[in-house]
């Protein structure tokens, strides 16, 4: 099935801007950073790393990182901006990596892109050492499974967020700002099953808010956190 990345591409550079969306930039970045910050990681890998932002995070922190990416036109944008950069082609689901030869791997909303969800967390597996740390920020499993993009206005006035089939595993189309796209919903159930299997144990699991903005679009996101972040060591 056609991803929808290779047309939405330039837009989704243009969307990244330098800063990153809303999201990323007022509710992700800084306790994705606080994670990784001050604990000596050797080596990364950034899977589903698009244009390559949170790589040059990750190396503005020391952290030599290879970014991953199937859509040539973002590998393509991450080089311009970042020509020492280390950018790949290739998909999560069959990395160009040794085994063991990372210690951090990321996935920074980007599972949620990936067709087979076993198979590229058993990748992030092979590649980890023992010991080594899986980071993962996600949309919400409520949020995948929203009606409508979720808020709805009640006959009475009163905003409600809506959501159905949260159980069935499924591809969704998702349209914004010249964006299309294919995502994959599962319930958190299907994330939780897979990385328990593979012998990950959790570090770290919150449902961060808004942070240094205050406006309706961070209110909602108070009152319906789209995202989570977990941290897995490899056993």
């Amino acid at each position: 099935m056609d991803s929808g990345w290779d047309a939405s591409a330039s837009a989704w550079i243009e969307q990244m801007g330098q800063q990153g969306d809303w999201g990323r930039r007022f509710v992700l970045d800084r306790p994705m950073l606080a994670r990784v910050r001050g604990r000596g990681f050797r080596q990364a890998v950034d899977i589903g790393c698009g244009e390559g932002r949170f790589c040059r995070m990750l190396q503005a922190e020391g952290i030599p990182t290879i970014g991953i990416d199937p859509t040539a036109a973002l590998i393509d944008a991450a080089r311009r901006r970042d020509p020492t950069g280390d950018y790949r082609v290739a998909s999560a689901e069959d990395l160009p990596l040794v085994d063991s030869s990372c210690d951090l791997a990321v996935f920074y909303l980007s599972l949620i892109d990936i067709a087979d969800l076993r198979a590229a967390l058993h990748e992030a597996s092979r590649v980890l050492q023992p010991g080594g740390s899986l980071l993962i920020a996600n949309l919400q499993s409520f949020n995948t499974a929203s009606i409508d993009q979720g808020w709805h206005r009640a006959w009475n006035g009163a905003l409600h967020f809506r959501i159905d089939d949260y159980l069935q595993e499924r591809v969704t189309r998702v349209s914004w700002k010249g964006i299309r796209i294919a995502n994959y919903h599962r319930p958190l159930q299907a994330y939780m099953a897979e990385l328990l299997g593979l012998g990950f144990q959790l570090q770290h699991f919150s449902e961060p808010e808004p942070y240094g903005v205050s406006d309706a679009k961070a209110e909602r996101f108070r009152r319906v956190p789209n995202f989570l972040l977990m941290e897995w060591q490899r056993g």
